[in-house]
């Protein structure tokens, strides 16, 4: 089908697709029927026509010219991420890349978008054909050779590095245990012994990673969307937490072993970035900003002053509460508030439950950060920082009654 839309008849059958998509299926389907279309090419014109229009959150308009398969598209990196690991593979020196693994080809597009010729394997044949078209697509198939075949058996002599990205997603769920990857996680851990970088999934435990490679956790826009594994000469540090936002990016790097300093609740508080919190680097952006934690293993940190910082999101201490949903609800009347946003950390409740059980009204709005200070049970009423940390005048953190 992939060969069928391909041709006039696919194209324009893709073209009538294109509007109808965010419409019922079925209607859409039988629409492109009664225009004269195969029922095949047709039903095949509307799922290519609806990856498409979800797929532009991910690529922009090139989603429009690229092709796609439900499960491509949701493990396929984002362009962003893409072009910034080929921009570094590029910048070590590197210049033939081994993809294993490739899906719809978007890392293979950043390394030939970025002058590096690759070789791109997927043991699907059909996912295989689109990697193969996107490269065509892009009018960089003369530095993409996209092969289908078995990773594991794949000949990866000849390649100054080699990236793979396993499969994480199995009858369209995520898979999580590292075990379940697809090539299997003991084939991954013999690939970090040369110049390999591997993607993974953001949640990967720590205590499987092998010595000597740098683990990085992504995050854009705030979302966490992977782990990345550099091993051999690419590994300079190693835990790396980078963000990417419309600023551009920013690296925070470390050991990934230390603590934060515990202190008590100050004028600000300030919530790490997930990328950070998932490299475990917390105490290295305490140090950053001059901040400290309320309680062991619990992740806000607090500081005097306001801080300017990519890594985290900043928040003004206006009061805090010994923990009680009563007292909580007291006072937010008290201040009018009919918008309350929910945060927690170090504490187990329901954010949704709790909202409903403090019946908020009013025009104003509030955030209340529930978590543990000391050991104690501690809610916090909270204003948000404008972006990049600009405020106006210092308050203290008021203390409440109880």
């Amino acid at each position: 089908m992939l060969q069928a839309l391909l041709g006039a008849d696919g194209s324009a059958a893709l073209a009538a697709a294109a509007p109808l998509a965010a419409g019922d299926p079925l209607a859409g389907v039988e629409a492109l029927r009664r225009s004269g279309y195969p029922a095949d090419l047709a039903a095949a014109a509307y799922g290519q026509a609806t990856l498409r229009a979800r797929a532009a959150a991910k690529f922009g308009p090139d989603a429009a010219r690229m092709w796609f398969t439900a499960d491509g598209l949701q493990q396929a990196t984002r362009p962003v991420v893409a072009d910034r690991r080929a921009r570094r593979l590029a910048a070590a020196g590197v210049r033939t890349v081994l993809d294993l693994c490739c899906g719809i080809g978007t890392d293979a597009l950043a390394y030939a978008r970025a002058g590096l010729r690759v070789t791109a394997v997927d043991a699907d044949p059909g996912t295989a054909a689109v990697a193969a078209a996107n490269a065509e697509s892009a009018g960089l198939s003369h530095l993409v050779d996209v092969r289908c075949a078995d990773a594991t058996t794949v000949d990866r002599a000849g390649a100054d590095a080699v990236f793979c990205d396993p499969a994480r997603r199995s009858g369209g769920r995520r898979v999580f245990d590292p075990s379940a990857y697809s090539p299997p996680w003991d084939f991954l851990l013999d690939l970090t012994a040369g110049t390999t970088c591997l993607k993974l999934g953001p949640g990967i435990d720590h205590a499987l990673l092998p010595p000597g490679a740098e683990a990085e956790w992504v995050s854009v826009r705030g979302e966490v969307v992977e782990a990345a594994l550099w091993c051999g000469p690419l590994a300079r540090v190693p835990r790396r937490a980078t963000v990417l936002d419309a600023t551009g990016a920013a690296d925070l790097t470390g050991d990934g072993t230390r603590e934060a300093t515990v202190g008590p609740v100050r004028a600000y508080l300030y919530e790490p970035d997930g990328a950070v919190l998932r490299a475990h680097l917390v105490a290295e952006l305490a140090d950053r900003i001059g901040g400290t934690i309320g309680e062991p293993g619990v992740g806000y940190l607090y500081t005097d002053r306001p801080a300017a910082t990519p890594f985290a999101r900043g928040y003004a201490v206006d009061e805090v509460l010994a923990y009680s949903v009563k007292r909580l609800r007291a006072v937010l009347r008290s201040r009018g508030v009919g918008v309350v946003t929910i945060k927690k950390r170090g504490i187990a409740l329901d954010p949704d439950a709790l909202r409903r059980q403090l019946k908020p009204a009013g025009d104003a709005t509030a955030t209340v950060v529930v978590t543990r200070i000391a050991g104690t049970p501690t809610a916090l009423l909270c204003t948000p920082l404008p972006a990049g940390g600009a405020v106006g005048n210092a308050r203290p953190a008021g203390t409440g009654g109880g």
